[in-house]
């Protein structure tokens, strides 16, 4: 799935590690980075994070209750 605009990167995080599963965000070369790992989210986002939000990422999560608090987030903001 798609997320765009992200704007409180702290506030996605925060979805991301109450997730029950695994949550990976792919990168530009097909990656798969484990956004579950702090190492990962710091990593991840120090290279695409500019201008104080993130246009677009690619999330796969593997289980539907993360998929739904990932796209509640996405059309909440929270």
């Amino acid at each position: 799935m798609k997320i765009e605009n992200i704007r409180d990167i702290d506030a996605f995080f925060k979805v991301v590690d109450s997730c029950k599963g695994k949550v990976e965000l792919v990168t530009g070369e097909g990656d798969r980075l484990n956004l579950k790992s702090k190492l990962s989210q710091y990593v991840s986002m120090a290279n695409i994070f500019s201008c104080g939000e993130i246009p677009e990422l690619e999330i796969i999560a593997y289980e539907k209750e993360d998929i739904d608090k990932l796209v509640n987030y996405m059309m909440s903001g929270e």
